[in-house]
């Protein structure tokens, strides 16, 4: 039994000393490190999550169509609300794909003119799985960003809008009207150099390229729609219609403000300690915005009205957007506070003076507090500021207004002379949820117009 004993452990042994050899033959084989392959190694490392944080951040603004849908839906009568919630899933859905085919090679397709792109169109710069594969985490982040600026059109012109003609200006949004002026202020972030980046804009993620272009065009359509019937009475007197789901808005806004984590951070498309202050900046300018509007609604209404500070969260968030990364936070709290009283004036102006009805309030979100949102990201600028900078950025946002309007207001006109842009007042009336979707929202309740 000695010997049996004695003859294992002589055989563990010879063998622990063969692996042993073997593991130090193949470390001897194996190539050492150098500082060339520690480099690489670093680098691909940083590849990864540079994908990664950018599609975290492209599926965070994605979320951002529930926000919107919610808002918009919660603002507006329950009789509207299914025709609410199909523009807002055809809008991304149409200009997902119209991105895919012509959108993205206008805006960020090699270009020797400043003004479009002219390649890339169908994706065709990707090679397949041995090509370039950032080209479609690049891809994916635009995309949203283009739904945002199509979806928010919906909420300006709500409750009186033919569906077809809903989808038709989606299309021609997303397609050309954005990317086009996209290409001007981001061509060179793949493969193009916009003139404005040329003249140095800074609009960083977009209060002026996604929010501003969308809510000009919105403009254009409200224009021409007409207010909702009942509107405005004979005398020109404003009547309120009120929304029928308030509890529905907060819970979008709060989603908005959760997508803009991904909206504005995601906007670097690199996994580095640049992510921390526009986190920062992003929360405190909605946190200023919502208190700012509250007060000043306080103070004209005499109660905190919830309509004005829920948009003033949203106006802050806005006008952040184009300085997130250049300002401090102690900035952001400025422009999300100017803002907020910003934006309570100015739903009351186009609502009472110039007599456009505008059931959400896009076109102040969206348009007054992004050009308030560009300007400031020059006047607060972190590198300082300047008349060269303030003229840019000037330029930039009269730029924008001119094209998104521009070009919207001829769209629209189009629209209507070919298939139609509003209901009868009849189909208004019922609602548009039964004579364009053949349903209810709430089919165990009674709708009232």
């Amino acid at each position: 039994m000695k010997e049996t004993k004695h003859y294992k452990a002589l055989v563990s042994t010879l063998l622990l000393l063969t692996l042993l050899a073997a593991a130090a033959g193949a470390l001897a084989a194996a190539p050492q490190p150098t500082v060339e392959s520690n480099r690489a190694a670093i680098e691909l490392v940083q590849t990864h999550a540079n994908y990664v944080w950018t599609l975290v951040a492209a599926a965070l603004v994605f979320f951002m169509q529930a926000g919107f849908a919610m808002v918009e839906a919660g603002f507006t009568r329950a009789k509207n609300t299914v025709n609410i919630m199909m523009k807002n899933m055809m809008d991304f859905s149409i200009g997902s794909l119209v991105f895919w085919a012509v959108g993205f090679g206008l805006m960020f397709g090699a270009t020797n003119t400043g003004f479009f792109g002219t390649t890339d169109f169908f994706l065709s710069g990707w090679k397949g799985p041995d090509g370039d594969q950032w080209l479609l985490a690049f891809w994916m982040f635009q995309v949203v960003f283009a739904g945002t600026a199509a979806t928010i059109v919906s909420g300006a012109m709500a409750e009186r809008t033919k569906f077809v003609a809903y989808l038709c200006y989606s299309l021609f949004i997303c397609g050309f009207i954005y990317p086009v002026f996209g290409s001007w202020a981001w061509g060179s972030l793949f493969n193009g150099n916009g003139w404005l980046e040329g003249l140095g804009f800074i609009d960083f993620a977009g209060s002026t390229v996604v929010h501003s272009v969308g809510a000009w065009c919105a403009l254009a359509g409200a224009i021409i729609l007409g207010p909702r019937t009942g509107k405005y009475g004979k005398n020109g007197e404003v009547r309120a219609i009120p929304g029928h789901n308030i509890p529905l808005a907060t819970l979008g806004v709060f989603i908005l403000w959760l997508g803009w984590f991904g909206f504005n951070p995601g906007s670097t498309t690199t996994a580095d300690t640049s992510i921390a202050m526009i986190f920062v900046n992003t929360n405190q300018a909605a946190a200023a915005g919502a208190l700012s509007a509250m007060i000043t609604s306080w103070i004209l209404f005499k109660k905190p009205e919830i309509g004005m500070t829920l948009n003033g969260a949203l106006a802050g968030l806005v006008s952040i957007t184009a300085g997130c990364a250049n300002v401090t936070p102690g900035s952001s709290i400025v422009i999300g506070l100017a803002a907020g009283v910003l934006v309570v004036f100015s739903v009351l102006f186009i609502d009472h003076k110039l007599k456009i009805d505008d059931p959400v309030g896009a076109v102040s979100v969206h348009g007054v507090c992004g050009a308030w949102g560009t300007l400031a990201a020059g006047l607060f600028n972190m590198g300082g500021a300047s008349v060269k900078i303030i003229t840019t950025q000037l330029i930039g946002i009269g730029a924008c207004f001119a094209w998104s309007f521009g070009t919207a207001f001829l769209l629209f006109k189009l629209i209507d002379a070919m298939v139609g842009l509003r209901v009868s007042p009849e189909e208004e009336l019922e609602g548009l949820d039964i004579q364009e979707h053949g349903g209810h929202a709430y089919n165990d309740f009674q709708v009232i117009n």
